[in-house]
Formats: C-alpha cells, structure tokens, sequence
C-alpha cells in the first residue's frame, strides 16, 4: 500500500508533462483540462486511501510483534537463573523491555516501511528523469555520489552514540528504582541531596549524548537537504537553455522538475530514516544481548518423575556438593548432608559460611558446581524444575512482597479463592495482625510489602510458604524479626499443620536452633558435625563458639 501509494504520486508529473505539451500550448481545450485536473483528482484520492489502508494494515501486526517481543522477553527473564539477576540491574532490564522495544515497534511500522518505499521511489523517479531528460537525470545522479558519502560517514558516527545513549538511559532508570526502593535510607541518613546529585550528574551525561546525537543528525540532515536544492538550481541553469534550444519540451522540463521535487522529500528525509534505523538497530542489540544469554539453569532433556513421598515424608540429601560463584570464590567445599525425612534440622554457621547459598541448592536457585542434591533419591538435576520447585516452598530472611492484596501475595500460585487455606496459613504463621488492616486480607500492601513492618512481612511470607503445601521447606531465619515467644508458638503450628515436611531452617539465634529436632554445622565450606542440640553442646567446640557469637550478637525485634 505504502509503495502504491508513492509511485502513484509520481504519475502527477506525468500528467502535468501532457497537460502542457497537449492543451495549454496547443489548443487550451477546457475538455483537456478539466480531464488532466480529474486525472489529478483521482490519483489523489487514490494515494490518500492507500496511505490510509498503510496505516491501518501495520498498526495492529507492529503492536502484536512489539507485544510477542516483550512477553518473550519477559519469560525469558523469569527462565534466567538468579546468577543472571545478581549481575543485572532492574533499570537496564525495564528500559529494554519498555522503551528499547517500543523504538523497535515504530521502526518496523514506519521506519522500516518508509525506507523500503523511499529506495523504491528514488529509484523510479530517478529512472523517469533521465528517461525525460537524460542530462538533467545525469546532473542529478552525480549528486547522490556526496550524499552516500555522507550517509555511511553519518552512519558509523551515530550508531555509536545511539547506543551510548541507551545505556546510559538504563543507567538512570535504575539509579531511580535503587532511589525509590532505598527512600527510607536516604531519608533517614539525610543523603536525598546526594541521590540527586548523583542522578543530575547522569542525567546531565545523557543530556550530553541526546545533545550530541542531534548534532549529529542536524549535519547529515542540513547536507542531505541542501545538496538537492543546488542540484535543481544547477537543473534549472541547465534545463533551460536545453528547452529555449528544443532539445526537450517545455513539458518534460515541467515534469523534470515536478518528480525532482517528489524524489527530493525520500532524499531530505533519508537521515531521519537512518537515524530511526540506528535507534532501532542499538535497541535490538541490547534485547538480543538479554534473549541470547542462555541459562546456566535447564530442565533435562526427558524429566524424571519427582517419586511420591514416603510415609514419613520426604528426604533430602546433599552429597559431595561443592559450588564457587562466577567469580571463582569457592563457598561449599564438599558437603555432606541428609535431611531426615519429617524432621527439622537447623543449619548453623558463622556469617559468611555458605548458609544461605546451600540452602539456595535444593531448588535450583543455583546449581552445584560439584555433587549432587537428591530429592528422594533422585538428582534435582534430573527433575522439570517446575515439579521440583512444587514441592519445594522457601521463606527468605527478608522476604519479598509483591504490590498485591495480602490474599494474593500468600495465596501466590494457588487457588486465590481458597478461604481456608488462606486462613490457615495465616494463623500458622502467627499474622493475626491482617484483620486489622483497613481491607483486612483484602488490604494492598504496596511495592515490596514496605508499607508493613519487618516482623509483619516475614509472617507474611511465611504464610506463603506455608499455603504452598510443601514437601521439604526451606526458611532462612525467616522469623529473626520476631520476639522469641512468637517465634516458638510460630514453630508449634509448623510442626503441627505440615506434618511430615522435611524443614530446613538457616538460624542465626540460639531460640531458632533450640527448637529444631537436629543441627548440622557448616564450617569452612563443609558439614563438620550433625546431632541434637545437646549432643553438639557437649561435643563439638566449633559448634559452642557459634553459638557464642550469635548470641553475642544483638537481637532486633520488630513485631
């Protein structure tokens, strides 16, 4: 439609080239004139609904590409293991998921389309000048030698720019999310100026590179404007002469000049397109950069079946697992553990030891560098992580909330209309405080639940895992923001409603290991000691000095 819609532009000039060649210098027929004014009419009104029938035709086809791209995109993200997130920021992300793909959707719908019609209609109109006039049509063609100079010069200095700017757009976008998520930092230390000062000087960098890239294509676009206008100026020093002379009718000099000025508008707007196509190009790149990372994380080829629980429940065991981050720092150096099944054993260690990053093992967060972690006898790896991920539920020391009612955030991926789930993993998790909120479990609790406090959220979440119905249940010190009395009645209910979960529970206070039916010690990247808390009292010197220095350490309370 949209190439239609421009070749038939350049029928006008022909029209015009008949028009006075045949009823103005001849004869002045009103008949022919009044024929060539609705032949003029017409292709008019036809280029009008073609140009129409283009838009309507590429808008829903671009917006569902745009669409398909950024739910691909985001699958793919939630796919990436947490390695992948650890390294990225969540600006960069949102900027390529948002604006990068919106610049790709307005090149294929217009950029894209445009430069394809344009070339074509250069091409023809081109093609017709020399056929009306083959020294005007040269005088024309030899301009476009500096105008293609220009273009590839414009081209390596732009794309390079463009990309600069996206970055650093990426940039700034995630200096304002870490800004907003840490406000009550900022606040409380007084560095809001700072923040600002911080994000003026990127914002005043991009700024800089916006600046430079208009420059940029404020040349390209000057010269690609000008060269024309003095190739017609030279066109007409020439044209001239040659129709005073008879060497071409008064008409072909007409028509001449009335396609150069239709092939000119392609040839002037020819650095906005590249410009659009270099946008594009730098915002491909960046979505390419993100689709193309493959996860270190994958489910086997042909998934084994997670086998049914046992009578007593389900056991877990961590065999020889070693892991080291990308980084190379080793963390587990060979751990051996078994999580009896139905029991709770407690994993203690100094700060730093690796807690949370075995605990990170069993569902696949991460994966052992070394070793295996079994599920009932059979390797996580050999297991779809959606069915090991089912049957496994994690309560994190600092839990995240979703900006979501209560009832979605604990019945997260369950039955949302399941009241007494609902009610009962709250009351396991001790969150009574929910039925005096305003919307009671109704109530939205806002970006990462910080409208709640600690001990609050950490109940919360808590009660998610709990609605998940778990067969193994993995908490780090999920409950280290409560009061100890809270935290014993908290574990009562556990042990009571999920009867016959396998829990592991990273501690970080001597209450939390008091209540756990076994303790492992995690010491120098391996398990040195397992037993009853009174067994390892008695018997293991590591495990009394870590002991020592969590109770040396001060106790927040947040209820």
């Amino acid at each position: 439609m949209a190439l239609g819609a421009s070749l038939l532009s350049l029928v006008l000039p022909q029209v015009l080239a008949w028009l006075v060649n045949g009823p103005l210098l001849t004869d002045g027929s009103r008949a022919g004139v009044v024929g060539a004014a609705a032949v003029v009419l017409v292709v008019g009104l036809l280029e009008a609904f073609l140009v129409w029938c283009r838009r309507a035709f590429i808008a829903t086809p671009g917006t569902n590409v745009e669409q398909d791209m950024r739910v691909s995109m985001f699958r793919h993200v939630l796919d990436l293991p947490v390695e992948f997130h650890d390294r990225w920021s969540g600006g960069q992300l949102l900027s390529r998921s948002m604006a990068d793909l919106g610049s790709i959707r307005r090149w294929l719908v217009f950029g894209l389309v445009m430069m394809l019609v344009s070339a074509a209609t250069v091409v023809v109109g081109v093609a017709l000048m020399i056929a009306t006039s083959w020294q005007l049509g040269l005088v024309y063609v030899a301009g476009a030698v500096p105008m293609m100079w220009l273009s590839f010069r414009f081209r390596e200095d732009y794309k390079v720019v463009a990309r600069r700017a996206r970055d650093q757009a990426g940039d700034l976008a995630t200096a304002v999310e870490e800004s907003v998520h840490g406000i009550r930092v900022l606040k409380a230390f007084g560095r809001a100026q700072d923040a600002l000062d911080d994000f003026s000087r990127q914002a005043d960098a991009l700024r800089d590179t916006e600046v430079h890239k208009a420059r940029t294509l404020s040349r390209v676009t000057f010269a690609l404007g000008a060269i024309p206008e003095a190739i017609l100026a030279v066109s007409l020093a020439i044209g001239v002469p040659l129709a005073a002379h008879g060497h071409i009718s008064v008409g072909a000099l007409v028509a001449f000049f009335a396609t150069a000025t239709i092939v000119n508008r392609p040839v002037e707007r020819l650095g906005q397109f590249l410009a659009m196509t270099l946008d594009a190009r730098a915002a491909t790149d960046r979505y390419v950069q993100v689709m193309d990372t493959v996860s270190a994380v994958q489910d086997p080829a042909e998934p084994v079946a997670l086998p049914a629980a046992g009578p007593a429940g389900t056991r877990v065991e961590l065999a020889g697992v070693t892991f080291a981050h990308p980084t190379g720092a080793e963390v587990l150096t060979g751990v051996d553990l078994v999580l009896e099944p139905g029991l709770t054993t407690a994993l203690v260690g100094l700060t730093g030891s690796g807690k949370s990053t075995l605990l990170q093992l069993v569902p696949r967060l991460y994966d052992a560098t070394a070793g295996a972690v079994l599920v009932d006898g059979v390797d996580v790896r050999d297991l779809a992580r959606s069915d090991l991920r089912g049957a496994v539920a994690v309560a994190f020391e600092d839990p995240i909330l979703f900006s979501a009612s209560v009832r979605d955030n604990v019945l997260l991926g369950a039955d949302p209309d399941d009241e007494e789930l609902l009610h009962l993993a709250l009351d396991v998790a001790s969150a009574h405080f929910v039925a005096d909120l305003p919307r009671g479990v109704d109530t939205v609790i806002g970006e990462e639940g910080l409208s709640l406090s600690g001990g609050q959220r950490q109940r919360i979440a808590l009660a998610r895992a709990v609605a998940a119905r778990p067969r193994v249940l993995l908490l780090d010190d999920p409950l280290s923001a409560l009061d100890v009395s809270t935290e014993a009645a908290v574990t009562a209910r556990l042990r009571e409603v999920l009867v016959g979960t396998t829990t592991l529970v990273v501690a970080h206070r001597p209450s939390t290991v008091a209540l756990a039916d076994r303790v492992a010690v995690l010491e120098d990247g391996r398990i040195t000691g397992v037993g009853t808390h009174a067994d390892l009292l008695v018997n293991h010197p590591h495990y009394r000095y870590v002991l020592t220095a969590l109770a040396a350490e001060p106790q927040v309370v947040t209820l």
